[in-house]
């Protein structure tokens, strides 16, 4: 299993961390969409390193073009030498409308044409096929040679596609090159659920399991002191109830029996309470706490996580939900290269 890292927003910042990452002996970053561009860090990190793998996890694809997100990419890829990962996401369609003002409709079929659609314009660039990807929701017929980026002797980048539901999941079996699991997940959910249907996207595209790259960003309670570790779990429980409140989520606790609880977070959540979001925080209890997160001391995190993900994920990052240090993550870090 490989250890990953979450890049800061901050530009400043990115090529101190990205090189003290890579010394430390971390396999790749990630940057997330939130509020800020997910690709500029990348190219600032791949610069600084020479090993680090650096990818988005993820990037909104709806809210952009293809032809744009396939130029990007190329960038990336050839200016960090091949270390580059496109993750992609759908995203909820009340961001696609009301954040990005772009069309929405069904996400699996609009993802897989998306994905061939990149694939299609890369291979025009690399390979000098010539442009004639007609979908349903895509069309890329003109590349003329003023447009046409030089090719590059590392190819098109991995794509990967972040997946919570089956559907998605097992379009990521037959189309892409890794699966990105969102945090609010468990190892039950990974192992009963999600696993299997990446199995049968895999199966009907006749590809093995070592096809496609699982990444999970997981969450873990820990801390230094305790006080540290009693914030990590208030600031882990409340971004756990933040996603239990999301209808799209509910069939993970369902699993666990907890469908209670996902109508409770929701009520509250589109509620007036000025107090809800703490009253949500506060339905989160141990018990669902443990299930979402490894919860142990910054020493026995290593072996918490080999336990609970090891030949279920190939790739593992710390989802912090508090400011945490760097030195707290070492043991970690010893622990899995």
């Amino acid at each position: 299993m490989l250890l990953d890292a979450a890049l800061p927003a901050d530009l400043d910042d990115v090529p101190a961390i990205a090189r003290d990452l890579e010394e430390r002996g971390y396999a790749g970053v990630w940057t997330s969409e939130t509020a800020h561009d997910p690709f500029l860090p990348l190219l600032l990190a791949g610069r600084a390193t020479t090993r680090l793998q650096v990818g988005t996890a993820i990037a909104v694809a709806f809210a952009r073009s293809p032809m744009t997100v396939a130029t990007t990419a190329h960038d990336l890829q050839r200016h960090t030498h091949g270390r580059f990962v496109l993750g992609l996401g759908s995203q909820v369609r009340a961001h696609v409308e009301r954040r990005f003002s772009m069309p929405w409709s069904a996400p699996v079929p609009r993802m897989r044409e998306y994905v061939a659609a990149l694939r299609a314009i890369w291979a025009a660039w690399q390979q000098g096929t010539r442009l004639r990807f007609q979908g349903e929701h895509y069309r890329h017929t003109l590349m003329t040679p003023v447009f046409t980026p030089r090719p590059h002797e590392w190819g098109g980048p991995p794509v990967h596609l972040a997946a919570v539901g089956p559907a998605m999941t097992r379009l990521a079996g037959e189309v892409a090159d890794g699966l990105l699991a969102h945090s609010f997940t468990t190892a039950r959910y990974l192992r009963e659920r999600t696993l299997p249907a990446l199995a049968e996207g895999l199966a009907a595209a006749g590809r093995t399991r070592d096809a496609v790259t699982v990444s999970l960003p997981g969450f873990v309670v820990t801390g230094a002191t305790e006080p540290e570790r009693a914030e990590s779990a208030a600031a882990t429980r409340a971004t756990i109830a933040f996603y239990g409140s999301t209808p799209a989520y509910r069939p993970v606790l369902e699993l666990h029996g907890w469908g209670a609880l996902a109508d409770e977070l929701h009520a509250l959540s589109v509620g007036r309470r000025e107090d809800r979001w703490d009253a949500m925080r506060d339905l989160v209890d141990d018990d669902v706490l443990g299930a979402f997160a490894v919860v142990a001391d910054p020493a026995d995190v290593g072996r918490e996580v080999r336990a609970r993900f090891e030949g279920l994920v190939d790739r593992f990052s710390v989802y912090a939900a508090a400011p945490s240090r760097l030195d707290l993550w070492e043991p970690l870090a010893a622990a899995l290269r």
